[in-house]
């Protein structure tokens, strides 16, 4: 049974890989546009889609709804570090260029009434400091993130340390808090 969603405040969604985030995530969107229209609606994706052993990580929250026409979407082409470096050095480039393409998004994102990240920590595992999110959700009615929270793609390099990091800052700022199966 999913959980009940909050109509107003921060909440954040964190779990392992394939839990149900992005889903209800989108279930959410679609709340919010169903009693609230799609006028000054944003959406940030920022999750990256590759599949390692068979499985696919990540994944875009059109996968589980549409996006409205009139909301503003930014999507980032967003790479996976840790599963897509082949070498540390290659893992470091992809999180910094996630973290350039993530913050351009994010200053461009006009204030909204909803906002709804997928994948939130995606631009913030190259540089750990989530302010300017923050502050680019700042007197939204309803801002609704996920963020992965896990260790089957590693804990102990700085991209996941900084991640960890960037996700405990999420949870400070959040309202709700929805902790979706196991996680550490």
């Amino acid at each position: 049974m999913s959980p009940p969603l909050p109509t107003a405040g921060r909440l954040l969604i964190t779990g392992p890989s394939n839990a149900g985030k992005t889903r209800l995530t989108a279930r959410a969107l679609e709340r919010w546009v169903l009693e609230n229209g799609a006028e000054g609606v944003a959406v940030l994706e920022f999750a990256p889609e590759i599949e390692r052993d068979g499985v696919l990580l990540g994944g875009r929250l059109s996968r589980f709804t549409g996006l409205p026409e009139e909301a503003w979407v930014g999507t980032l082409d967003a790479n996976a570090p840790r599963a897509e470096g082949e070498t540390e050095e290659e893992a470091h480039e992809l999180a910094r260029k996630n973290a350039r393409g993530g913050m351009e998004l994010i200053e461009s994102m006009p204030s909204a009434r909803a906002v709804f990240v997928n994948d939130a920590t995606i631009p913030f595992q190259h540089a750990g400091d989530v302010e300017a999110l923050l502050a680019a959700c700042e007197g939204a009615e309803l801002v609704v993130m996920n963020a992965f929270a896990g260790d089957e793609l590693g804990s102990d390099d700085p991209i996941s340390r900084r991640e960890c990091d960037s996700r405990r800052q999420l949870e400070a700022w959040a309202d709700t808090h929805e902790r979706l199966a196991d996680e550490d």
